[in-house]
């Protein structure tokens, strides 16, 4: 005897529905900044296994609404700010903020100067063994690490020397501010993510919880790459909007 397999996936979807709609009760329920009770315990109450607990708490994380801390347990998160932008124009993230009137700080930051290995070098297009500096660091938004930036460049566009002292977090501020290099374009690509560990300490989320990925070549005017940025964001906190030309039907 064959199954129906329609009917069987659609249970299970209205299922899981159901799950999530419980979850957001209980969610709305619970005061913001307060933990939930643990997953094994929430999975027993729900009737669920902690697979399937976790699969449904996605998307409560993906709109912000929740926030899971390695070791520590599932916070509520309290009404936030969105960043909110179009990628046809480079900003910073502080540009971004203020925008709207969201304080937003720096957290650890990291600098390391060191010779570009293969993939560096190709990032970056100098050659291997060239210097080049990477900065790293958490941008906390009301009080929350929201995302965890890496710019890479050559020392010749940056010295390490430059960031001691009044670095808020944006290289393309800095670089704004100072003149030079004069920058022209960016090339970025968006892609969604499974957080690894040490960035998942970082945003202190779960390792493999979603994040979005921009990752980005910042040109000159002479077609030089000045910077190779990996941005990662925590979905929920960034809404990302592309604005396109309609373009014509194609002559045969």
């Amino acid at each position: 005897m064959e199954l129906d397999k329609s009917h069987t996936s659609h249970s299970e979807n209205r299922l899981f529905a159901r799950l999530q709609a419980q979850l957001e009760v209980i969610i709305h329920a619970t005061p913001p900044g307060e933990r939930l009770v643990s997953e094994p315990e929430l999975a027993r109450q729900l009737g669920v296994s902690r697979a399937t607990l976790r699969e449904a708490m996605r998307s409560f994380e993906a709109q912000g609404l929740i926030r899971r801390r390695q070791g520590v347990g599932t916070f509520v998160v309290g009404p936030k700010a969105v960043i909110e932008t179009g990628l046809e124009v480079l900003e910073s993230i502080e540009t971004q903020a203020k925008r709207i009137g969201l304080d937003v700080s720096m957290g650890t930051l990291s600098i390391q100067k060191m010779d570009a290995d293969l993939t560096r070098a190709e990032q970056l297009q100098v050659s291997v063994g060239a210097p080049i500096v990477q900065i790293s660091r958490t941008i906390y938004a009301g009080g929350r690490p929201v995302a965890y930036l890496v710019d890479t460049l050559p020392v010749e566009f940056l010295e390490p020397e430059d960031l001691r002292q009044g670095f808020t977090g944006s290289v393309l501020d800095h670089l704004l501010r100072r003149g030079s290099p004069e920058l022209e374009t960016s090339v970025a690509e968006i892609r969604t993510i499974t957080a690894p560990s040490e960035i998942a300490r970082s945003l202190e989320i779960q390792r493999g919880d979603a994040l979005l990925l921009l990752q980005s070549r910042l040109y000159d005017v002479d077609g030089r790459i000045v910077d190779y940025s990996h941005s990662y964001f925590i979905p929920g906190h960034f809404r990302f909007q592309v604005v396109r030309r309609v373009g014509g039907l194609g002559k045969g």
